[in-house]
């Protein structure tokens, strides 16, 4: 039974996955007093952000974008520490640089009415930059709503997201009328701005998630209001830099972590997780488990549940997609790019339709490409560039070998990339490369279908919501990740780690007050 309100340093926790959201969770429990384990398949902690050195050429192998920093202060507070003692972060502006099929190129830029400015001189068109500042106002009132009855909480459905006491209250209602339920992101893009460029540009925001615009609910247009707030960053030595500071804050505050310790299971008795079991076969006890892994997996290996799980039993979930990852070493720079750019699809239609659709590679795909160079020369020999590449590809389907597959749908990449954003003789220019696709993903990080972004958000009104953080099936248990609430992406995983931790810590508290045996 326990029997204090508050941790003494003997209640056990143990965080299965130390990727950005295992991180996150284990380094905020510990900061609050308790005792972490951490275990990690891999040799290194970090999940997909890790790094790639060869040659004198570095590549950030996952994530590559950092937005919404003040997550990430967060959890460094809990320890009493100021992120900025822990990471040097630039701030990128221009955000990006977007080309299109016609050759035309636009960049997008923070301050609103700047960008109004350059939206109305590159479409001739006032009411462009009108609607992209208009988009803008409700992309704002979104985020708003989000911070209200969304983030920095378990939520697993609209339920979740208020007070029963304050569920009639006439702004809570008024509030949930503005979350535009039942429209969707390119819907209400496209009723804000008249160009499909601009359009084509707004619609990437929601690719942080790995899902359709077309599919994907309105709600997630608050993405653009809080990159627009908050500003694109770059960490010097590269995004792998945030795990690594998170694992120094780890060892500070005597985290234990164990790597290349698969974990077999989680230990379930009487509805209670009670610990761990290694694939070795060694048991770690524990009053609580959270599992950074995706939560699919969590219920159907780790919980041994199968395909009978009450968890995949109440929804449907579908993976987000996946990608096609170039890493190109090049003996010189292309001055047209900037650190992040865009390389549009001609038809985003097509695009979407066979990626989440048909299950197929886009023909023509969009291409995401970071060059780093600019911000930091030293991850390449002088001169040199270091490219990440990314172009988003259906989830893993049964039947599809990329190992038959990449090497034709390399050429419509390079290829892309030589005609749209003018990379002339860029098979010419590389010296080091490497890749990853949908198959390795899977293999490499053991996620769902090779999903780089954990589930789709698709559906026009419930696809914003993932699993809750705080388990309904298993007392004790909690989840983290870009399979958990709230999504994937740098901040988001971020966040999630910090929800589970604090609902972690929020439930022995009520335990303790209460005087009972259930976390």
């Amino acid at each position: 039974m326990i029997a204090s309100a508050k941790p003494n340093g003997s209640t056990r926790v143990a965080v299965v996955g130390g990727g950005l959201g295992g991180l996150a969770a284990a380094c905020t429990l510990a900061a609050r007093g308790y005792k972490v384990a951490l275990f990690e398949r891999n040799a290194t902690v970090g999940g997909k952000a890790v790094q790639l050195r060869r040659e004198g050429y570095r590549f950030d192998m996952g994530p590559t974008i950092l937005t919404l920093p003040s997550v990430l202060r967060r959890i460094f507070a809990e320890a009493g520490h100021n992120l900025d003692d822990r990471l040097e972060l630039v701030r990128l502006d221009p955000q990006w640089r977007c080309f299109f099929e016609d050759r035309s190129v636009l960049d997008l830029v923070a301050d609103i009415p700047a960008m109004k400015q350059t939206l109305q001189a590159f479409s001739g068109d006032p009411a462009v930059g009108a609607g992209y500042e208009k988009f803008l106002a409700t992309s704002k009132r979104l985020h708003e709503i989000s911070d209200r009855f969304f983030f920095w909480k378990s939520v697993g459905g609209i339920v979740d997201t208020m007070d029963v006491g304050g569920t009639f209250n006439a702004k809570v209602l008024g509030d949930l009328l503005q979350l535009r339920m039942g429209q969707t992101v390119a819907g209400t893009v496209r009723s804000h701005v008249p160009d499909e460029r601009v359009a084509q540009m707004i619609d990437h925001f929601t690719q942080y998630v790995g899902s359709s615009p077309e599919a994907s609910p309105a709600v997630l247009c608050g993405i653009a209001h809080m990159q627009t707030e908050e500003g694109v960053w770059y960490p010097m030595q590269g995004t792998r830099a945030v795990p690594e500071a998170l694992a120094k804050l780890a060892a500070e505050l005597d985290i234990e972590v164990h790597t290349e310790t698969p974990v077999r299971r989680i230990v379930v008795e009487n509805g209670r997780a009670v610990g761990i079991e290694t694939e070795a076969g060694e048991r770690h006890a524990a009053d609580a488990v959270v599992s950074n892994c995706d939560s699919v997996l969590t219920h159907r290996e780790l919980l041994g549940e199968g395909p009978r799980s009450p968890f995949l039993k109440r929804r449907k979930y579908e993976p987000a997609c996946s990608g096609v990852v170039l890493y190109l070493g090049l003996n010189r720079r292309y001055e047209q790019l900037l650190h992040h750019n865009f390389i549009f699809s001609e038809d985003p239609h097509i695009e979407f339709d066979a990626i989440y659709n048909r299950g197929v590679p886009a023909p023509d795909p969009t291409a995401y490409v970071c060059a780093p160079a600019i911000t930091e020369p030293g991850v390449a020999p002088d001169g040199g560039e270091a490219l990440y590449i990314l172009v988003h590809t259906p989830y893993r389907r049964d039947g599809q070998d990329w190992s038959q597959m990449l090497p034709a749908y390399r050429e419509t990449i390079l290829d892309k990339l030589e005609r749209t954003a003018g990379m002339e003789n860029l098979r010419d220019a590389i010296v080091v490369e490497a890749s990853l696709t949908p198959a390795d993903i899977e293999s490499r990080y053991n996620v769902l279908r090779g999903a780089i972004y954990g589930l789709a958000s698709h559906g026009r009104f419930f696809g914003a919501f993932k699993p809750a953080n705080r388990s309904r099936d298993v007392k004790g248990l909690y989840l983290a990740g870009g399979a958990a609430h709230p999504g994937p992406g740098m901040p988001m995983v971020l966040m999630s780690g910090w929800i589970a931790a604090d609902s972690l810590d929020a439930d022995y508290e009520r335990v303790g007050e209460h005087a009972t045996a259930s976390v």
